[in-house]
C-alpha cells in the first residue's frame, strides 16, 4: 500500500481552500474530544458527589489540579512534537515527520513513567504541600495514587492523538477519545459502589475507572492505526526511529520545554489560588471546584480553536504560504468570541440548575459557586483570544514570548491580585483575579502578535549548523534553508 495515498491514511492537507470553513471543520472534532474529556471529568464529580460527599469532591479537585500539572510538565514535548510533524507534513515531508514521530514518542513515554513513578513515591508531600484539608487527605491519597499509575497512558493517548492533529486528522482522535469517557463514565459508579459483579473501591473506584478508559482506548488507537497503515505508523525498518536522534531531541526538548513550562505557569497559579481556597474550608473549596469545572466548559471552544489553529498555521509554515497566517489567526478569534461568549451567556441563565447536578439543592456552596461564575466567567472570552494568538505564533517556532507573557499575567498579576487584595476585598480577591490576569495577558498578547518578530522566523526543525546556537524562538530569524532529512532514503 502506497503510504503517499492520503484517501483512508487520513493525512490532511490544511494549506488550501476557504480557511474559515477549514478551520471550522477541522476545529469541531478537536471540541467535541474537548467536551467529552470535559463531560468525563463532570459526571465522574456527580459520582462522587452524590455518592461520597463535599470531601471526597474536595479531594478529587485537588488530586486533578496535581494530575493537571504532572500533564503540563509533558505537554510541551507533545505541542512541540506536532507542531514539527504539520510544517512537515505541510512540506511533503513525510520521512521526516515519521522520524519525528518516533523520536518524540520514546522520550514522552519514558517521561511519564519518570513523573508517575514520582508522584506515587511522593504523593503525601504533594498533597501536604497543597494544602488539602485533612478530612479531604487519605481519600485524595487513595484517588492520586491510581491516577499516577494511569499517567503513562494518558500521556501516551494525548500524544498520539496531538501528532494526528498535526497531521491533518482530528477525526480519529475524537472516536478514541470518545471511547475513553464512555468506558470512565459507565464505570465509575460501578467501581465506586461496587454494583454487580465489580468491587465496591469507593473514591478509588473513581481513579480504576479512568484508568481502565485510558489504557483500552490508547491501544485500540494504536492497533487502528496499525491497521489502517497510516503514513505515520512506524512498522518494520521504520521501527529503528525509536531510537531517538539526539540533534532531533534536542530541537524538540528547547521548543517543547518553553511550551510545557506555560502549562506549568498556569497550573501552579491555579495551585496557589487552590491552596488560599482551602484555607476558607471544605464548602468554599467544593463550590470553587465545581466552578472550575464548569469552567472547562466555557474554554472548550478556544481550546479546540487554538489547536486547530496550531495545526493549520504549522502546516502553511511548512508549505511557505505565509500569506494564509494572519486570515487563519483572524478566522480563529472570530470563531472564538462567538462560541465563547455563547457559553458564557448561557452560564449566566443556566448556572444554578447546572450547580444543582454537582451538589444538594440546600447546599450553600451552591449560592458560592454561582457568585464565582459571575464574578470570573466573562473573563474566559479574553483569554481565548490569547489562546488563539499563542497557537499562531507558536506554530512559528515562537515559543517563549507566549511564556514570558503567562508568567507576567497569570503568575505575577493573577496570584498577586490574590495575594495582595485578600485584606481589602477577601475571599472576592480570588475571583477578581481572574478577569485581572486575562486582562493583562490579552493586552501583551495582542502587542507580541503586532509588533513582535514571529513573522520572520523559518521552520522549527532548522538544525544549527556546528558551534551555532539554536534558535531562541524570540523570533531572531535564522537565514538558512530547511535541511532535509538524513534518514528519507
Amino acid at each position: 500500500m502506497d503510504d503517499n495515498k492520503p484517501s483512508r491514511q487520513r493525512v490532511g492537507d490544511l494549506t488550501s481552500g476557504p480557511i474559515p470553513r477549514t478551520l471550522l471543520l477541522f476545529a469541531l472534532p478537536v471540541l467535541g474530544s474537548n467536551v467529552l474529556q470535559s463531560l468525563n471529568g463532570s459526571i465522574n464529580a456527580v459520582w462522587v458527589g452524590r455518592f461520597l460527599g463535599e470531601a471526597a469532591l474536595t479531594a478529587t479537585s485537588n488530586a486533578n489540579l496535581v494530575l493537571f500539572l504532572i500533564l503540563g510538565t509533558v505537554f510541551g514535548i507533545g505541542m512541540a512534537a506536532t507542531i514539527l510533524v504539520a510544517q512537515s507534513v505541510g512540506a511533503r515531508d513525510l520521512p521526516e515527520a515519521k522520524r519525528i514521530v518516533g523520536t518524540s514518542a520514546t522520550f514522552f513515554f519514558l517521561i511519564s513513567v519518570v513523573f508517575a513513578v514520582c508522584g506515587w513515591i511522593w504523593v503525601d508531600a504533594i498533597l501536604t504541600g497543597l494544602g488539602t484539608p485533612a478530612d479531604a487527605l487519605p481519600l485524595a491519597r487513595s484517588y492520586l495514587r491510581i491516577i499516577f499509575v494511569a499517567v503513562p497512558m494518558m500521556n501516551l493517548l494525548s500524544f498520539v492523538m496531538t501528532v494526528l492533529r498535526g497531521a491533518g486528522d482530528s477525526r480519529t482522535p475524537f472516536v478514541f477519545m470518545a471511547l475513553a469517557v464512555v468506558l470512565d463514565v459507565v464505570l465509575n459508579p460501578l467501581l465506586i459502589r461496587g454494583i454487580g459483579p465489580f468491587p465496591e473501591l469507593g473514591i478509588a473506584g473513581s481513579a480504576t475507572s479512568t484508568l481502565i478508559g485510558q489504557t483500552v482506548s490508547v491501544t485500540a488507537i494504536l492497533i487502528v492505526l496499525y491497521a489502517r497503515k497510516n503514513p505515520l505508523r512506524l512498522a518494520g525498518a521504520d521501527l529503528a526511529l525509536f531510537r531517538p536522534d539526539p540533534a532531533l531531541l534536542r530541537i524538540i526538548v528547547f521548543k517543547g520545554i518553553p511550551m510545557g513550562l506555560q502549562m506549568i505557569v498556569i497550573s501552579a497559579a491555579a495551585l496557589t489560588v487552590m491552596g488560599i481556597v482551602n484555607s476558607y474550608g471544605s464548602q468554599v473549596a467544593a463550590a470553587y471546584g465545581i466552578a472550575a469545572q464548569l469552567w472547562t466548559y466555557i474554554q472548550m471552544p478556544a481550546l479546540a480553536i487554538g489547536a486547530a489553529v496550531s495545526s493549520m498555521a504549522a502546516q502553511n509554515v511548512g508549505a511557505g504560504r505565509w500569506d494564509r497566517i494572519g486570515k487563519v489567526a483572524a478566522s480563529g478569534v472570530g470563531f472564538n468570541l462567538v462560541l465563547t461568549g455563547a457559553l458564557v451567556a448561557l452560564l449566566f441563565v443556566f448556572d444554578r440548575s447546572v450547580l444543582s447536578l454537582f451538589l444538594s439543592g440546600d447546599s450553600t456552596a451552591i449560592d458560592i459557586a454561582a457568585h464565582i461564575n459571575k464574578v470570573a466567567s466573562w473573563s474566559f472570552i479574553l483569554f481565548g483570544i490569547t489562546i488563539v494568538l499563542f497557537a499562531t505564533v507558536r506554530a512559528t517556532g515562537a515559543v517563549m514570548p507566549p511564556l514570558i507573557i503567562l508568567i507576567v499575567s497569570v503568575l505575577f498579576i493573577r496570584t498577586g491580585f490574590a495575594y495582595s487584595m485578600r485584606g481589602v476585598l477577601g475571599q472576592e480577591a480570588l475571583w477578581w483575579s481572574f478577569p485581572a490576569g486575562s486582562i493583562a495577558s490579552l493586552v501583551l498578547a495582542i502587542a507580541y502578535y503586532r509588533f513582535g518578530r514571529w513573522r520572520t522566523m523559518h521552520r522549527i526543525e532548522d538544525r544549527p549548523a556546528a558551534g551555532e546556537p539554536p534558535d531562541t524562538g524570540l523570533g531572531v530569524p535564522r537565514q538558512r534553508a530547511h535541511i532535509a532529512t538524513e534518514t528519507s532514503n
